[in-house]
């Protein structure tokens, strides 16, 4: 069901007119918000992840609401020759990207000492290194065309402070916290700048199976130690996602905006709480998580 209407919006009907939008792992959760934020505001949108169908089924969703340009492409970016024809596809379609988000993850909790180095890999795979080598070939693209671009990467509050019991997540999102920092600097005099934003909750069902198994989305809040006393709403995550996008941000490059109701300040906004489990919730957590990995694996078409 699609979020968002013209009215959640911050922006002039038609802002992002002209600017051309690829989401990674934009099929559910936040990348669908923020893919659907884009439609809204008049950009051609590409959305890709490694379930086929489900990112087909919501680009048609996305359209069917709103009308535009929404395009599901099945990509595993894990793979980086799974990423050069997806990018093709892409360019061939209409043109150089004008945007890029880097929303694709993957995360579970996990005490440290029960990783495997399958799990970590898993989340590595996708957060570290397909987000590098999604923004590596579109950069050369943009660079070699001498084009204009502007890339946003979803991190965590936890590239400031470390991520007990998501350490796999914690070091893959600080490696693109620096990736930000660093490219911002290398390639912003050549046209493509680079931002980041670091959400705190905003509860999704994919992430609240494997972050907070048991609960539900609309558990109120997560987290009791949130100044502001609620997690967020999509719509905020939207308007923040577009401002970075649009060139309305021209002079802002090279930064990092947490948007969390302030609770990395009060609380470090991660998992410490978790230190008081036993082997008992642990063991409870993982049966969770597996089922959801279960139900995840059987919708994937490559």
């Amino acid at each position: 069901m699609a979020e968002l209407t013209q009215n959640d919006l911050m922006y002039r009907p038609g802002l992002m007119k002209g600017q051309r939008i690829l989401i990674t792992g934009g099929g559910t959760g936040l990348g669908k918000v923020m893919a659907e934020a884009c439609l809204i505001l008049g950009a051609e949108v590409y959305i890709c992840g490694r379930r086929g169908g489900v990112v087909e089924a919501t680009a048609k969703e996305l359209t069917d609401a709103h009308g535009g340009k929404c395009v599901g492409v099945a990509c595993d970016i894990r793979v980086p020759e799974a990423i050069a024809d997806m990018i093709e596809t892409v360019w061939a379609d209409g043109g150089a990207l004008t945007g890029l988000v880097n929303n694709a993850a993957g995360n579970f909790i996990s005490r440290t000492e029960d990783l495997s180095a399958r799990g970590f890999d898993a989340i590595s795979n996708i957060v570290f290194r397909g987000s590098f080598f999604v923004t590596l070939e579109c950069g050369k693209r943009w660079l070699a065309e001498g084009k204009h671009a502007s890339v946003v990467s979803i991190l965590t509050t936890w590239v400031w402070n470390g991520g007990p019991f998501t350490v796999p997540s914690a070091m893959s999102k600080a490696g693109l916290n620096v990736m930000t920092q660093s490219l911002a600097v290398e390639w912003g005099g050549r046209g493509v700048r680079f931002n980041a934003i670091a959400p705190g909750p905003f509860p999704t069902e994919g992430a609240w199976a494997r972050l907070n198994p048991g609960a539900g989305t609309d558990s109120e809040p997560a987290d009791p130690t949130i100044p502001l006393g609620r997690n967020g709403e999509m719509r905020e995550l939207a308007n923040l996602a577009v401002y970075l996008l649009d060139t309305g941000s021209a002079y802002v490059n090279g930064q990092t905006i947490a948007i969390d109701g302030g609770s990395h300040l009060q609380s470090g906004g991660g998992f410490n709480r978790l230190a008081s489990w036993g082997d008992a919730e642990w063991e409870a957590a993982r049966d969770s998580i597996r089922s959801a990995n279960e139900k995840d694996r059987a919708q994937r078409t490559v």
